[in-house]
């Protein structure tokens, strides 16, 4: 039966939560089959002997900034699927081609294009996209405002957005909230892993094709990350020679997955360094 968290600790009962894969690694080569009733005894005495590897609950601030990340990033998201309706709905009625949406001119020089080149029907889904494009840069604005207020509030930020270059206050909260925390990680390559950017291998049950990113971990993190990497695309970027090699010999984008990575890493070796430290307020 399922006890609230306040009732158990008002019965005197302490809860602890196991890590999945360590704690079946605890258990060594299977002898029996696994039941509830062998399982629930494993654990009991794990937990007696002091062994239990228990699975690392951020506190409630970070919890907090994770949401704020990732509703941000949806926005994002949304954003650029506007964006892209209106270059649509003008390539679908041969007008000419747009530029960026990002200035008052842009938007005013769309509106202008849509009343020249479009039908009627094409005027109404520009004027919808733009009226939905000036409502999500509005809540975006605010979010940005309380991600860079909290990115200024958490040590391990500050640190990463001035060690790291690429690495703005955005991303430091992102890399903060998911990598932060003493014995996160044992290796960087377990960084990497946890956030979904490493490359997966043959698998017997053909479910996943080699050779891909896994995509498992955090969505927002792998944005982040892989936005910080593009900037190393920047002829002043101090690893511009490595990303122009890796984009010379493959693409762009493998280039900035590749920085991406090195950015993982090293935010992990740093918060590492910075122990729980790292999650308190600068």
């Amino acid at each position: 039966m399922a006890v609230r968290r306040g009732g158990a600790r008002r019965a005197g009962v302490a809860a602890h939560v196991a890590e999945p894969a360590d704690t079946a690694f605890a258990r060594g080569r299977k002898r029996h089959a696994k039941t509830d009733k062998t399982d629930s005894r494993h654990l009991r005495e794990l937990l007696a002997e002091g062994r239990l590897p228990e699975c690392w609950i951020p506190p409630s601030y970070v919890l907090e900034c994770r949401a704020l990340l990732e509703t941000y990033h949806d926005l994002r998201a949304e954003h650029t699927a506007w964006v892209q309706r209106i270059h649509a709905a003008f390539f679908h009625q041969g007008a000419p081609a747009l530029g960026a949406l990002r200035t008052e001119q842009d938007i005013e020089a769309v509106q202008a294009a849509a009343a020249c080149h479009l039908s009627l029907a094409g005027q109404l889904q520009v004027d919808t996209a733009l009226g939905m494009l000036a409502f999500l840069e509005g809540r975006l604005e605010v979010l940005r405002h309380r991600l860079l207020a909290a990115a200024r509030s958490l040590t391990g930020a500050r640190v990463l957005a001035a060690r790291l270059y690429g690495v703005g206050p955005v991303t430091a909260l992102a890399l903060t909230c998911w990598l932060g925390g003493a014995g996160r990680f044992s290796s960087s390559r377990k960084a990497v892993r946890f956030a979904g950017l490493d490359i997966t291998v043959y698998s017997s049950d053909s479910r996943r094709s080699p050779g891909r990113l896994s995509r498992q971990g955090p969505a927002v993190l792998r944005w982040a990350v892989f936005e910080a990497g593009k900037t190393h695309a920047r002829a002043s970027a101090p690893d511009h020679a490595y990303y122009a090699a890796v984009k010379d010999r493959k693409d762009g984008k493998r280039a900035a997955l590749s920085e991406a990575r090195k950015i993982l890493r090293q935010a992990c070796h740093i918060l590492a360094e910075l122990g729980d430290d790292a999650l308190t307020a600068a």
